[in-house]
């Protein structure tokens, strides 16, 4: 009887282990999966950011339409976004007194990706109008569509060094702000920080200067 007793103490000891040890091994799986989700969802690819953090200073825009002619947003003070590059850069649309065309690019748009080709070479062929500034923001990022990372995309297709890029934020803070209705998404805005042209959807280069040349002050 004393025996029997033994025994089953020793049995319930050791079910009680065998259950801590497993309980145990299930948090540590529990908690790599987690720290590897987390991994995953991270803004960053190596050491470069592709979001990042955008504050709006001033009254959004309306959303752009096509359609409604005037545009509503001409002449209206643009808002002035802050933010950062890929490398964590400071990145700011902030008026210097020099018109600023504003690009916004989505790494998985077709339409983008043959835009920017043609952005790249309008530069590198002088074409581009004088006394202008450029500046892209890539928006719509996701790393669950094609052509991920951003950075990388650009990097690809040698974008002009001379362009500051601003990461925009997850839920697109920097493009709702100009009203984006599509990509890619130009605005126009004028050394005294208004608003001149906007325009969704490619544009050949050919327009573009043409457009440009003549909404810049001589």
């Amino acid at each position: 009887m004393s025996t029997s007793k033994k025994k089953s103490t020793s049995g319930n000891r050791n079910a009680w282990i065998v259950g801590g040890v497993i309980a145990a091994v299930v948090a540590i799986a529990a908690i790599v999966a987690i720290s590897s989700s987390s991994s995953k969802d991270s803004v960053a690819v190596g050491s470069l950011q592709e979001f990042s953090e955008v504050t709006v200073t001033g009254d959004v825009l309306p959303a752009f339409d096509e359609e409604t002619n005037p545009d509503p947003a001409v002449g209206m003070l643009a808002p002035v976004l802050s933010g950062k590059g890929f490398t964590g850069n400071v990145v700011t649309t902030e008026s210097t007194g020099t018109p600023t065309l504003l690009v916004f690019l989505a790494h998985w748009c077709p339409h983008c990706q043959r835009e920017v080709p043609l952005l790249v070479e309008w530069e590198k062929s002088g074409k581009m109008p004088a006394g202008i500034d450029i500046l892209a923001v890539t928006t719509g990022t996701d790393s669950a569509n094609p052509n991920y990372p951003p950075s990388e995309w650009l990097a690809r297709e040698n974008f002009p060094a001379t362009w500051p890029v601003m990461a925009d934020s997850a839920d697109k803070v920097g493009g709702d702000a100009f009203g984006l209705a599509g990509y890619p998404y130009f605005v126009l805005v004028g050394g005294d920080g208004k608003v001149l042209w906007r325009s969704s959807g490619e544009v050949p280069m050919d327009e573009l200067t043409v457009l440009l040349t003549a909404l810049l002050p001589a």
